[in-house]
């Protein structure tokens, strides 16, 4: 399946159905009256959030979508049904903008939040229109259209963590390490082609999500390489893990720290401001004395805490989980209404 986190399409609410012009026509019920039913509603078109997708790609084949109509009214007053509603369901974190105007219509940012487009509202029959000087209405309005709108989908992932790192960071390796996740694994650069979701389980009822972003390069802002691709896709994550690998690729470990922070403050300098740690990944390629001297660079170099980890020895990944864990119950009582 291909990821697909971002498309327009077009959708369309349902037209109300018109009103009835009618008389009474029954036996020994002379000058019955009016007795024109009302039209139905429009039908909605309703985007509908859920967990059990993660990509837009429903969307790929069919870009156009419109509800039924509702039916007109009939005589003996009977109203016409209402247009079935149409349900549109997108992944949790999926952001709706008229992509006519720029305006941001919904962000259905939980499971089971939606957004509708109300449907028409039916015309009305002629008893409506009966008066102590009019009995004999012969007038009836007819439905309200729907609103057609061209939309613009955007998935931004909704995570805990998001894991941020160069080609080769060990990122999808730790994010298999930590979670039940199962990424492409690679020694070449951008293995990962799409973002990973994994869930960690700290204790029994209490679990974080980690996002494993695409490698990034220097100009990943401007649109170079995968990193403007995906790089919605770390606005919405509490936390940040900052990998970084004692092997270089295009520049050593603390210039690739300095690169990757200057692409996000290129992006979205607010991003800087959320809690960070700096982890330094694939310790188990090192020596002792080696590793000691790298940390100490890392750590002159950086303002945020530093940790080292081996994903595939284990080494430090409990350490990690366990201080990621303590700053996300921290936040969350920050955010939790008195």
């Amino acid at each position: 399946m291909r990821f697909i986190d971002e498309i327009d399409i077009s959708v369309a609410s349902g037209k109300g159905g018109d009103g009835c012009v009618s008389f009474r026509r029954e036996k020994y019920v002379p000058r019955g009256g009016p007795d024109g039913g009302d039209g139905g509603r429009g039908g909605a078109v309703i985007f509908e959030a859920t967990t059990r997708k993660n990509t837009l790609q429903d969307y790929y084949s069919n870009k156009s979508y419109k509800a039924r109509d509702g039916q007109a009214g009939r005589g003996k007053r009977m109203t016409g049904a209402s247009g079935e509603d149409l349900l549109l369901q997108v992944p949790v974190g999926t952001v709706i903008t008229d992509a006519r105007t720029g305006e941001i219509l919904a962000d259905v940012d939980h499971d089971g939040a939606s957004w509708r487009i109300e449907g028409g509202d039916g015309g009305l029959g002629n008893p409506h229109f009966k008066s102590s000087t009019h009995r004999t209405p012969r007038k009836a309005t007819e439905g309200t259209p729907g609103t057609a709108l061209r939309l613009h989908l955007e998935l931004k992932l909704i995570a805990d963590v998001g894991l941020l790192g160069f080609p080769n960071a060990g990122k999808s390796t730790f994010l298999s390490r930590v979670s039940a996740a199962h990424p492409t694994i690679g020694d070449y650069p951008f293995t990962t082609l799409v973002p990973s979701l994994g869930v960690v389980e700290i204790e029994p009822g209490e679990s974080f999500v980690v996002a494993d972003i695409p490698g990034l390069i220097e100009g990943a802002h401007e649109g170079r390489g995968l990193g403007l691709e995906f790089l919605r896709h770390i606005e919405r994550c509490a936390l940040y893990l900052h990998l970084v690998s004692p092997e270089t690729w295009e520049a050593d470990p603390v210039e690739q720290i300095e690169a990757l922070l200057a692409e996000l403050r290129a992006y979205d300098p607010e991003l800087l401001e959320r809690p960070r740690f700096t982890v330094l990944t694939k310790i188990d390629l090192l020596d002792d004395a080696t590793r000691d001297a790298l940390l100490a660079r890392i750590r002159a170099a950086v303002d945020t805490p530093v940790l080292a980890v081996s994903a595939v020895s284990g080494a430090g990944i409990r350490r990690l989980i366990g201080t990621v864990a303590e700053v996300l119950r921290d936040r969350r009582a920050e955010e939790e209404p008195e």
